[in-house]
């Protein structure tokens, strides 16, 4: 129960200091919901993005078919 109070008294108690606590948490799980979903995003599609086929995209646009 103590550690219930000091979480009260720390964090709700005060309206500035909810509402305050409530907007740090959202920015920081929309932070790490964005980290998190891109990392797995690069890791399904890897081998398809640009990043991945740039090079190769270059080379045949280059004329790099020296097979003429």
């Amino acid at each position: 129960m103590s550690l219930a109070n000091t979480l009260y008294n720390t964090f709700v108690l005060r309206n500035s200091v909810y509402v305050g606590t409530i907007f740090t948490g959202a920015f920081l799980f929309g932070i790490g919901f964005d980290t998190a979903t891109q990392i797995w995003w690069d890791r399904h599609n890897k081998g398809k993005q640009w990043a991945d086929i740039r090079d190769k995209c270059i080379k045949l646009a280059d004329g790099g078919d020296d097979d003429e």
